[in-house]
């Protein structure tokens, strides 16, 4: 009986954990038009953040760039920025201290981070790191565009 307990409470948690966040999406228009990866002008340059994480799909993290709020994730959600060039950084909120990286733009070059959530002690936490085109374009284009 005690183990039968155990074993429910496991699965509920489980589902819980996986279930899927919610957060404010931006027009289909505007996703289809990020997603064609057009160059900015040589005095900008592109940032994709997305999350797609398998674990802690029903968490929403913060993601702030340059120290400026930018938005709240969710799985399968991108946000898009063009920044100067120039040393720039890219903050996500952990579970106990935020993480942050940092990279250097280029003007008419676009830049790919991934937000990917990780295991904590209370609650899940969240790190951010620089990806490649290729796998930015990919992950992106199985995302939507957050507002």
């Amino acid at each position: 009986m005690i183990k039968q307990f155990f074993i429910t409470a496991s699965l509920v948690g489980v589902l819980f954990a996986s279930g899927c966040a919610s957060v404010p999406m931006a027009s289909a228009e505007q996703d289809a038009s990020l997603k064609k990866f057009v160059e900015p002008t040589s005095d900008k340059a592109g940032l994709y953040i997305y999350r797609n994480s398998l674990v802690g799909q029903a968490l929403k993290k913060n993601v702030y760039v340059d120290g400026e709020f930018l938005g709240e994730t969710a799985n399968k959600v991108y946000f898009y920025q063009e920044v100067a060039p120039g040393e720039h950084e890219i903050s996500t909120e952990s579970e106990f201290s935020d993480n942050a990286i940092k990279f250097r733009a280029e003007g008419g070059t676009n830049y790919f981070a991934r937000q990917y959530i990780k295991m904590g002690v209370f609650v899940g936490g969240a790190g951010v790191e620089m990806v490649s085109e290729e796998e930015g374009k990919k992950n992106v284009l199985e995302s939507k565009l957050a507002k």
